[in-house]
Order: structure tokens, then sequence, then C-alpha cells
């Protein structure tokens, strides 16, 4: 989004973002930071795990973040496998954490993979929803392939 203007990119066209949305997001984030509480969009934390990124090749490497992020959402359903041989599937708060630290290691490399590419983690959710709006509209959630 470019907070100059109030419009918000899409692949296929430009919406106006309304003030009221960008003064009820401005207060949301205040209300958070009042209470002692983080909000990042996730542009902001794509800035931050970039940040802290270090690997070969540094923004010109795609195989280690795609790697990276093969082996860690690996991790989260072994976990949930574990979950279910274990505890007959229930989520105790141990586990809940557990898995917690994995997704946030799944994020990270989601992040790092976007920026590799030269996309950001907002451009791409927006265009998930988008696809994903549309699909609905046209009642093809269902089924196989990209392309639906």
């Amino acid at each position: 989004m470019d907070p100059a203007c109030g419009f918000r990119a899409s692949e296929d066209n430009w919406r106006l973002v309304s003030k009221q949305d960008q003064n009820a997001r401005r207060f949301r984030r205040l209300m958070a930071a009042s209470k002692g509480e983080l909000v990042l969009t996730f542009d902001e934390y794509q800035k931050a795990a970039r940040s802290t990124a270090q690997y070969p090749g540094v923004g010109q490497n795609i195989y280690y973040p795609t790697l990276g992020l093969a082996g860690e959402a690996g991790e989260v359903a072994e976990k949930i496998k574990k979950l279910m041989r274990d505890n007959n599937g229930v989520l105790t708060p141990e586990r809940r954490e557990a898995l917690k630290k994995e997704l946030g290691d799944v994020l990270w490399y989601v992040a790092a993979l976007c920026s590799e590419l030269g996309l950001t983690m907002g451009e791409v959710a927006e265009h998930n929803v988008e696809k994903l709006r549309d699909r609905k509209e046209r009642n093809a959630l269902h089924g196989d392939g990209d392309n639906r």
C-alpha cells in the first residue's frame, strides 16, 4: 500500500482504502501497544525477519529459504502427528506452545522466500485473499489445480 495516496495495489485494480479503515487499523495498533502487545503487519514482520537473515547468498538465494520452509513445515506436521499418537489428539498448552514456535519458523522462511523473490508478504497475502474470494464467488473452492 502506498501510504502517501491511500491506494492498495493489486494485480487487477487499484482500490481506494478508506480513511476510516486506515484510522481503525491505527487505533487497534495503538490500543495493542498501550497494553504492551506487539502488532506487526506482514511487511513489518518481513523487514524484521530479513534483518536476522544469515545464510549463503542472502539476497540471491531462493533455494535456502525454500528448503528451510519445507523442513519447518515438516516439523509442524511431525508435532501434529505426535499429538495424535501420544495425546489422542488433545492439544495441551505445552504442545500448543511448541507448535507456535514451529509456525514462527515457517513464517520466517515464508518471509525470507518472499524477500528473495522480490515480493512483500502483504502483496502475497492480498493476492491470495483475492484469489480465494474469486473462487468462492464462482463456487470453485473445491477441486484441483491453481487455475480453478
